[in-house]
């Protein structure tokens, strides 16, 4: 099995050690968000008007697309 091993310099690369650590809790409230969206659409489609429904559709488009474009999926 091939390991992976990522050194940080806790004082001058703390951001950095932040980002690697937390990732996977950015990609959770990432994976959330799109499922709010998308349970609005699909559950809670009669109460919004044409609007406010393309708006959130077009939302999620566009943040699906962001993910996408960095290469990023979610699985």
């Amino acid at each position: 099995m091939a390991k992976v091993i990522l050194e940080f310099d806790p004082i001058e690369e703390r951001d950095d050690m932040e980002c690697a650590i937390n990732g996977w809790k950015w990609k959770m409230v990432a994976w959330n968000f799109d499922q709010h969206l998308r349970n609005e659409l699909k559950y809670n489609d009669h109460n919004l008007t044409k609007e406010q429904y393309d708006l959130l559709d077009k939302t999620r488009e566009a943040f699906r697309g962001m993910i996408s474009e960095e290469g990023l999926i979610f699985d």
